[in-house]
């Protein structure tokens, strides 16, 4: 990654591109993997109607059971319903499972979509494409991630930026797909901030979010030579378009590493041990309370992945036997991880009033197999499974879609990843019919024509 405050001199040639400048979209400013799209303002036919909701998105990598969590099948046979029982929530007629206690008592501030499903492969990378892109990427086009979309309508609040991912990307988890986590065509400069690092390590810091007082004239000094450098070296760089992204871009960077409200943002020892101790002092959960602190800082959108990859650690990819994780790992490690971080979510938005306006999100990229496998395990299954939603909007205590006997496909209502983006972007406030100016040439709106958002989930 380039740095700004780096001693090594950069040379520059006449046709440079900003991605070579600016080292394919990353800088190492505020600790975190820093795109080179500080320039944040909106082009083109884009929309905005006005609305300003924030969205916590936590990705649960490995696609969950939904028959082992929140669309269980207490009646089926032993290797249809699974070792695990239902246990009543806080709303007649809702149950879930028992290794979700805590959100058992919170059912009346989330809904359930239980007839989720797609109809391509079964592979995970194009799950969390579609759920966070709303298509998938074909013939070389990569679409922007929700985030990345949303910094392009609408630019950053203040200081922060407008799209923070916590705590990796999404790594290999099988197949040469990319997760959908970029932006796109739109350009690295939209691409999310990105942490890369731990929260729940005891000597977790964000490098160089530093006091004001840390920068010494010598780091100051470098800066200003940087620049001059650039002045000096490149006259036809000097007026060309990039150039101007250079000067917003190194405007807006400085700023980011100087402000107080940033820095305070990431500092999650300011939290009481309580509040840790209650999200959990594990990678998700911290990255949850971090989104939590983000989103009140003016972050608009914050995606969290629960795992980075899928193998050698336990996650919710039961496929029964090594590398990949045992049915037992829901009970034992995962469901009370996901429990914790996400009831206390949910208690804390409300608590502090911020609930109506960050709706969060729980998705995971496929359901499991009806029956147990072998091994004694789910394997992939994208023709049915649930997600979780709360605020922002929605109305708690609502169990939206059902699916047939054996949890093999929807009943009723089913829901396709793409209308879950419609919604998004609608209570974002994105019309649907913005326009984004893809790498072809040829506009593309944030979804395809004809998808709706999922009304049901507001009334």
């Amino acid at each position: 990654m380039l740095r700004l405050d780096a001693d090594k001199t950069v040379e520059f040639c006449d046709g440079m591109r900003r991605r070579d400048f600016l080292h394919a979209g990353s800088l190492s400013l505020l600790g975190l993997g820093m795109p080179e799209f500080l320039e944040m303002q909106a082009q083109g036919a884009a929309k905005d109607t006005g609305k300003d909701v924030n969205v916590i998105m936590l990705m649960l990598v490995g696609g969950p059971s939904h028959l082992d969590t929140f669309d269980m099948k207490p009646e089926a046979p032993i290797e249809i319903r699974g070792p695990h029982k239902p246990i009543r929530t806080n709303v007649p007629g809702i149950e879930i499972c028992e290794i979700f206690p805590r959100m058992a008592r919170h059912a009346d501030k989330y809904a359930l979509l239980r007839g989720c499903y797609h109809n391509s492969a079964a592979v995970h990378a194009m799950g969390h494409q579609l759920f966070q892109t709303g298509r998938l990427s074909l013939g070389g086009m990569e679409h922007p991630h929700i985030g990345s979309v949303l910094g392009y309508v609408k630019g950053p609040k203040g200081d922060m930026p407008p799209h923070v991912l916590l705590p990796k990307i999404i790594g290999p988890t099988g197949g040469n797909f990319k997760p959908g986590q970029s932006a796109g065509y739109l350009g690295k400069r939209h691409d999310p901030f990105v942490l890369n690092a731990d929260p729940s390590k005891a000597d977790f810091k964000v490098p160089d979010m530093l006091p004001p007082d840390y920068l010494s004239a010598l780091r100051v000094d470098r800066r200003r030579n940087w620049r001059a450098m650039v002045d000096k070296t490149v006259s036809k760089f000097e007026t060309s378009q990039d150039a101007r992204l250079l000067d917003s871009t190194f405007h807006q960077a400085y700023t980011l590493m100087t402000s107080e409200k940033a820095r305070e943002a990431f500092e999650l020892h300011r939290e009481d041990d309580d509040t840790r101790n209650k999200y959990g002092r594990n990678r998700f959960g911290q990255s949850c309370l971090l989104a939590r602190r983000l989103v009140e800082s003016g972050v608009r959108f914050v995606t969290v992945n629960m795992f980075e990859t899928v193998f050698d650690e336990i996650t919710w990819d039961i496929h029964g036997s090594p590398p990949f994780s045992p049915i037992s790992g829901y009970r034992d490690l995962v469901g009370p991880m996901f429990d914790n971080a996400f009831t206390s979510l949910i208690e804390d938005l409300s608590e502090r009033g911020m609930l109506d306006t960050t709706m969060i999100l729980a998705l995971g990229e496929f359901g499991r197999t009806p029956k147990v496998n072998p091994a004694g395990g789910r394997d992939h299954w994208p023709q049915a499974w649930t997600i979780v939603g709360a605020g922002g909007g929605i109305q708690g205590g609502q169990v939206i879609g059902s699916t047939d006997k054996i949890g093999g496909a929807p009943k009723d209502r089913p829901v396709h990843p793409s209308e879950i983006v419609a919604t998004i972007y609608h209570q974002l406030g994105i019309a649907l019919e913005t326009e984004l100016p893809a790498a072809n040439g040829r506009p593309l709106p944030v979804v395809d024509r004809g998808v709706e958002p999922i009304h049901e989930l507001f009334s």
